[in-house]
């Protein structure tokens, strides 16, 4: 059993994604929106962000990790599951748990960006600032966390913890 302490309650989560369904269905009015999920972690805050949105999209999902089992990333981005759905002339929407380094979500922009979609912007549940090792902007933040190991609502560690309805710091390291 872990010990943890509570960052962010299941209401603020609750309040927050419904705040930002809102700004996504009003900047995607009149557009093709495509979100993709980036499994595993984005699951849960995917779900809910979906059901806020006033608007026809598509979803789609993309396994990608540069973590493993550890709580650093590697810095390597590895592909285990790509899209389905044609990205062309669409406007691209990924969905992440947590935006650390930068460094898949640059890859993943380019990586759409090269299968001609028509813009990419990032949503994310937690962002990270202060530990960007690579320039990328998210266009929608749930919540900004300066520290800590974090888990639940999708958030892990080494494949645990998922289900927690709240977002926890990890209290004496994992």
């Amino acid at each position: 059993m872990i010990e943890k302490q509570e960052v962010v309650s299941r209401q603020e989560i609750a309040t927050r994604v419904a705040e930002l369904g809102q700004a996504i269905s009003r900047d995607y009015a009149g557009r093709r929106l495509v979100m993709i999920g980036i499994l595993n972690g984005a699951f849960i805050f995917m779900a809910d962000l979906v059901r806020e949105i006033a608007l026809p999209l598509e979803i789609d999902f993309i396994r990608v990790s540069s973590y493993g089992s550890s709580t650093c990333s590697s810095g390597a981005v590895q592909c285990t599951k790509d899209t389905e759905l044609e990205l062309a002339g669409k406007d691209v929407l990924l969905v992440e748990d947590i935006v650390d380094t930068g460094t898949t979500l640059a890859c993943l922009k380019d990586l759409f960006a090269a299968r001609n979609a028509q813009s990419v912007r990032i949503c994310a549940l937690i962002d990270k600032k202060e530990r960007r090792t690579v320039e990328v902007t998210v266009d929608y933040a749930g919540f900004e966390v300066a520290e800590g190991f974090l888990v639940g609502y999708g958030l892990d560690h080494a494949e645990q913890h998922r289900q927690y309805p709240a977002i926890y710091k990890i209290v004496g390291g994992v």
